[in-house]
């Protein structure tokens, strides 16, 4: 487990060195699902900050949604924040009225359970993050997550982009921070069942019929193609050649 560990750690390390994710004095917000990617992102934050540079503080965000019925054990959350040393804060919420479009300022007609559920999430880890004072949000996306979010812009929205490193919002003075960003998904899975991450005790019942489930199993098959697709999938982000790109009609 330790070769396994040290394996995450260095990929970790090179993430927060290369894009400036951690810096001294900031207070970082773990958005803590009780998945497998949340609780490597708290146990490898919680040991970074127990270094002496840089001095950052670290607190924990559970948000449980009342409208949607999948839960974490409570107990083996707080346990595991307490053995890492990490303040586990934990909100209830209810989905209201959807959120009004930022472009017309009426109510969004989308009836995507996975994007009200999201949109309610993000809200409030925004919302308690500026309460306790932090300037920093941490999400558990991997590698794996990069590279599916740039096949879904590019077969739905049709843009070539995907989640940033580290994001900084525009109407409040915090950034969003994905310290997991180098590491794959099975470098985690494997870390999670020797490490023994207790699994969610009940899973999203949307989890399975969402976009991101389907282009999620497009992508294993284009790794059974390809075992190095993600690794190209990475150049391609940095190395886009617009002298080949068409014409526009």
């Amino acid at each position: 487990m330790d070769k396994q560990r040290d394996r995450l750690t260095k990929r970790f390390h090179k993430a927060c060195a290369d894009y400036g994710l951690i810096a001294d004095g900031d207070h970082i917000l773990i958005g803590l699902s009780g998945g497998k990617d949340s609780l490597l992102l708290t146990e490898l934050l919680a040991r970074r900050a127990r270094i002496y540079v840089p001095r950052f503080k670290v607190s924990a965000l559970h948000v449980r949604v009342k409208e949607r019925d999948y839960h974490t054990d409570l107990s083996y959350l707080e346990s595991f924040c307490a053995e890492q040393n990490v303040p586990l804060i934990i909100r209830d919420v209810e989905i209201g009225e959807a959120p009004k479009s930022p472009i017309t300022n009426h109510q969004s007609q989308i009836e995507n359970p996975c994007f009200l559920c999201s949109w309610y999430r993000r809200k409030t880890l925004f919302n308690v993050a500026q309460e306790i004072g932090c300037n920093k949000i941490a999400f558990g996306h991997h590698r794996d997550d990069v590279a599916q979010t740039l096949l879904m812009n590019l077969i739905y929205q049709g843009t070539f982009a995907t989640m940033p490193p580290m994001l900084q919002l525009d109407k409040m003075p915090i950034q969003l921070i994905r310290p997991l960003c180098l590491i794959d998904e099975a470098d985690i899975i494997t870390y999670a069942a020797m490490r023994g991450y207790q699994k969610q005790t009940k899973l999203c019942p949307f989890e399975h019929v969402s976009s991101r489930e389907k282009v999620k199993g497009l992508l294993s098959q284009i790794k059974a193609l390809n075992p190095e697709a993600i690794d190209s999938i990475y150049g391609a982000m940095t190395n886009i050649k617009t002298d080949y790109l068409p014409k526009p009609i």
